[in-house]
């Protein structure tokens, strides 16, 4: 592809269908859409303040604890996997719908558990919706909205997951600060860690109804032999001329197809995984090896143990939540002019400096006489500038960009399947830092730790210039396997 000649970048001049879109409808169905990244991100993050309580309540080891917190990415490695191809038989809505009541069932029985077992139980239920809107949301996006800015959408998606932690972080800093601890009695009797699950329910409950005012992906109606339905879909997206052709170009990727299925991700010649999809899985699987969700979910556990109080490591992970918007909104400009392998590049580089400062910085820890570890003040302040620009360097460019790329690099044929095995990688990679992240702190500390997500940024230097292949401005039929 020429990015300069092709006309669906932007800057280009509109054609006739560019300028009959109707923006409004575009950007109000995607914002309901990226509901479900807000709930991603609000459900990734409420955990990072609740975790002396579940320490409290359930009289859990660090093994415990850590297995506490990351049950849920075994539900999201399950919900990303098998959602592409109930979306692919369901529709794409359909299943942001189911994943919207998960959401709400969670959060109501995370909050109520009593043991370990019930809490766990509850978490891989909202594992399974967050898992399930994580690939589902940039999917539908990538399939309404028009190439010339269907990366600024994508990426809203994780301006929504950055909203929510957002959200998290400071729900659970007030709620902390109102009850003297996440230990302490909040509201009604119930202790604080539990009303910040309870929160929950509020974002949950306008997903589940807001989903009911958009419609279905046209490229899944089409698939499912609906072409009428799809036409009045981008009737109305993008002009009744714009909308008959759009579905006349679907129907003809789609015509010597057959049903979607995980066999697709396969070369039948030589039977072997295609290439596109072992890019998907480098993809997902180094957003995660480079730590960003050690920050997410141990961030109040990481400053408490280099010396910081409960109430100061909860208002660090608001400061982080804020800086991770601004840096988010920069990709959401930047995405579209300049591309997504250009911002991958340069994260990779930012991250694997700013986490070798981190790693540096945290050999030079001490032990105080409780057996705790003491960072001076001037070694903190660099550990905790080289933290906020690591995540300004994260959320500019893996953060988003990973799931945007995902999201439009696959054909139509594959995209549910390739979003599966892609989306299935990806939770799993995290499940194994976050469930090794307390192990590693107990064995080579916070400087081994980060020492190893800092090669892991390094490695993801070459995996970018070697094997990403830019998707800028390409329809979605124009995609190769």
């Amino acid at each position: 592809m020429n990015p300069t000649t092709d006309s669906a970048v932007l800057g280009d001049a509109p054609t006739a269908a560019q300028s009959e879109t109707n923006h409004v409808m575009v950007i109000a169905i995607s914002i309901v859409a990226t509901l479900g990244g807000f709930l991603f991100g609000f459900d990734s993050g409420v955990i990072n303040g609740t975790v002396d309580g579940l320490q409290a309540a359930f009289n859990s080891d660090s093994a415990g604890t850590g297995f506490n917190v990351a049950s849920m990415l075994l539900g999201c490695a399950g919900g990303a996997f098998f959602a592409g191809s109930l979306a692919d038989r369901f529709g794409r809505k359909t299943l942001l719908v189911v994943s919207a009541i998960c959401f709400v069932v969670s959060a109501w029985g995370s909050g109520i558990a009593t043991g370990s077992l019930e809490f766990v139980i509850y978490r891989i239920l909202g594992g399974l919706a967050v898992g399930a809107a994580s690939v589902m949301t940039p999917a539908y996006i990538a399939e309404v909205a028009p190439a010339a800015y269907r990366g600024r959408l994508a990426t809203v998606q994780q301006v929504a997951i950055i909203c929510g932690l957002f959200c998290a972080f400071v729900s659970n800093y007030v709620i902390a600060n109102w009850a003297g601890a996440s230990t302490g009695e909040f509201w009604m009797g119930f202790e604080a860690w539990r009303w910040m699950f309870w929160m929950e329910l509020i974002p949950a409950a306008v997903f589940l109804v807001g989903l009911y005012f958009i419609p279905e992906s046209p490229r899944f109606l089409v698939a499912s032999g609906r072409g009428d339905g799809a036409e009045k879909v981008l009737g109305k997206l993008f002009g009744e001329r714009a909308g008959g052709e759009k579905v006349d170009e679907i129907r003809e990727s789609l015509a010597e197809d057959h049903r979607p299925s995980l066999r697709d991700l396969f070369d039948p010649a030589s039977g072997k995984l295609r290439s596109i999809v072992w890019v998907g899985i480098g993809l997902a699987v180094f957003q995660q090896l480079v730590g960003i969700n050690v920050v997410f979910y141990y961030g109040a556990v990481l400053w408490q143990s280099v010396g910081f109080t409960e109430s100061d490591a909860l208002l660090i992970n608001v400061v982080s939540g804020a800086v991770s918007i601004a840096a988010v909104i920069t990709a959401l400009i930047l995405v579209d002019k300049i591309g997504r392998k250009p911002l991958l590049w340069f994260g990779s580089i930012g991250m694997t400096i700013t986490l070798a400062i981190m790693a540096g910085a945290f050999s030079q820890a001490t032990i105080d006489e409780s057996g705790s570890l003491s960072l001076s003040d001037g070694i903190g302040v660099v550990a905790l500038l080289a933290a906020n620009a690591y995540v300004v360097f994260f959320n500019a460019s893996w953060g988003p960009v990973m799931w945007v790329m995902l999201g439009e690099m696959f054909p139509n044929q594959m995209r549910g399947s390739g979003l599966a095995v892609s989306g299935l990688a990806q939770w799993l990679a995290n499940f194994g830092i976050t469930l090794s992240f307390p192990i590693l702190l107990a064995s080579i500390q916070l400087s081994g730790s980060y020492g190893l997500y800092a090669l892991a940024a390094a490695i993801s230097i070459f995996f970018v210039g070697k094997y990403v292949r830019e998707t800028r401005g390409r329809e979605l039929e124009q995609m190769e396997g």
